[in-house]
Parts: structure tokens; C-alpha cells; sequence
């Protein structure tokens, strides 16, 4: 019976994408938007939504609260979009890259890096923009229940990537023992940290202790590997802009995987305060 539901909900997105990518992009991404931000509304993700955005701004009222929900559900409507149309998005006249400097000895030695970045802009970008700057990397992605429209958003990330060494891992005991492999054949990785592991350690986010993953830092540790943040930005021009940080190195014995991931976390509350109404509000972070 669950079968039978996800091919007719998949017959019914796949119509949906037919019809977005027949569209003039700017169309497409507002019928897209306008679409996210209406059923968006009407979903139990919205209250979600809605919650954890007066947790982290207990000072904003509730029209600026609805306001900035109101902009990420719009947000999630332009990125599925782009997702159809990422051969369009991905050319370097969109996507503006700063700090490129400190990936420089990445690029000119081989060498490794763990890219961290979280659920804001369009964070579907942000592999195939590392792919393009000639990096043999991977990236963990979170798997969709229905077997069928999982296979299709999988081919549409996997078509972006130029070099077929390059890959996507759905997360999980797969995504654990490939990217370790990967770690071992002088591959990077990119990884979005901002969600909820409910098998993580407790670490402060804006505050609170909330399930947060924390195995790359072991894997920095071990290996000695860099990790460099990026800031994903979406601009009004429909343009994106990506903000590679300076590395920071873990390896320093006085600072324990905790203490790393508090200043980690520092960071991203940073970017979320910045640009909140284009950040992921809907996961239950603090739940």
C-alpha cells in the first residue's frame, strides 16, 4: 500500500517538475515559491517553523516572525526549483566566490579539506561549485522516504557533478563507511552540520543543548585535516554568493571535539542571524 502512495505522490511531483522546467526560470521559481510558501502554511513543519524562529529572536513579534518563515518557505520553493535547473544556475556569472585564498593550497597541492556549510541559500550549490574548482570531494545527503522521487532527486544532483570520481552518499551506515574510504584516497568532503543527530552529543546552538554530529571533527583530528566554512548567500539577483573561511586546524590537545564545536557553532548562528529568512527553520533543531 505504501508503494502505491509514493508512485502516485511521485507521478504528481514529477507532472510538477515537467511543468517548472517548461517555465521561463524567473517564472518558474515564483510559481515554485509561491506554491512552497501557500502549503507551507498548512503544514506541521510551518508551526515547527515558527517555533524555532521566536526560540532563536524571543524579541521579534509575530508578524516578523511570519515574515521570516514566510521568506524561507519561499527560499525552499526557489531551490527546489534550481535543483531542475542547475545547469542554468551553475556558471560562474551566478555563483561569486570569496575567500577563494584559502582553499588555494587545497587546490594547488591535492590535498584535503572538510567543507562545512548549513541548510541556507541553496545549499543543492554548493558540491557541484567544489567539483567545478577541480576538488575530488564527496557529500553525505539526507535520503527521501519515497524510493521513487529519492531516485530522481538523486540523478538531478548527480548530473551537476563533472567528474565522475566526485559523488553523493545517502546518510547513514553507507555514507559512513564511503566517506571513510574517501578520507583514505585523498578525497574532501562537504557536509551541512545545522540539523539535528539524534545519535550526536549535546552542544550548545544558540544556547541550548541540542543533538549535534560531531564525527568530522574526529575525523579532522585523526587525519589532520582542515576545515573550512563556507557561507552560502542568496542575492537579490538571483545570483549566489559562496564565502570560504580561513581553515581551522583540530589539533590541538587542549581543545576537546565540545569545545571545537561550540566555536563551529558561533559561526552559524552568525550566518543565520545574518540572512534568517533564508535558513532551513522547518527541521525540529531544538526539539
Amino acid at each position: 500500500m505504501k508503494i502505491f502512495f509514493y508512485l502516485i505522490q511521485f507521478i504528481f511531483i514529477k507532472i510538477f517538475f515537467i511543468i517548472l522546467k517548461l517555465l521561463p526560470l524567473s517564472l518558474s521559481k515564483s510559481l515554485s515559491s509561491t506554491i512552497f510558501r501557500t502549503l507551507g502554511k498548512l503544514s506541521s513543519a510551518n508551526k515547527t517553523a515558527i517555533e524555532n524562529c521566536k526560540f532563536v529572536f524571543p524579541k521579534s513579534n509575530d508578524n516578523e516572525v511570519i515574515k521570516i518563515i514566510d521568506d524561507s518557505w519561499k527560499n525552499i520553493g526557489q531551490t527546489v526549483c534550481e535543483l531542475l535547473r542547475l545547469g542554468e544556475i551553475l556558471n560562474e556569472k551566478n555563483i561569486i566566490l570569496k575567500g577563494l585564498d584559502n582553499i588555494e593550497e587545497v587546490k594547488k597541492n591535492k590535498s584535503q579539506a572538510i567543507f562545512i556549510s548549513i541548510h541556507q541559500s541553496n545549499w543543492e550549490i554548493l558540491l557541484p561549485t567544489l567539483d567545478r574548482q577541480g576538488l575530488r570531494i564527496g557529500a553525505i545527503y539526507r535520503h527521501i522516504n519515497n524510493i521513487f522521487l529519492d531516485k530522481l532527486v538523486f540523478n538531478l544532483r548527480k548530473k551537476t557533478l563533472k567528474s565522475n570520481l566526485n559523488f553523493y552518499t545517502p546518510k547513514g551506515k553507507k555514507s559512513a563507511k564511503d566517506l571513510m574510504e574517501a578520507i583514505k584516497n585523498n578525497f574532501s568532503i562537504v557536509l551541512l552540520i545545522d540539523q539535528k543527530d539524534s545519535a550526536g552529543k549535546n552542544i550548545l546552538f544558540f544556547n541550548k543543548q541540542v543533538k549535534t554530529q560531531i564525527g568530522f571533527l574526529k575525523i579532522a583530528r585523526k587525519f589532520n585535516i582542515p576545515i573550512i566554512p563556507i557561507k552560502n548567500t542568496r542575492l537579490e539577483n538571483g545570483k549566489f554568493e559562496l564565502d570560504f573561511f580561513e581553515p581551522i586546524f583540530h589539533n590541538n590537545k587542549n581543545i576537546d571535539d565540545s569545545k571545537m564545536m561550540n566555536r563551529i557553532h558561533l559561526i552559524i548562528e552568525k550566518w543565520i542571524i545574518s540572512n534568517p529568512n533564508q535558513w532551513f527553520w522547518q527541521h525540529k533543531r531544538f526539539n
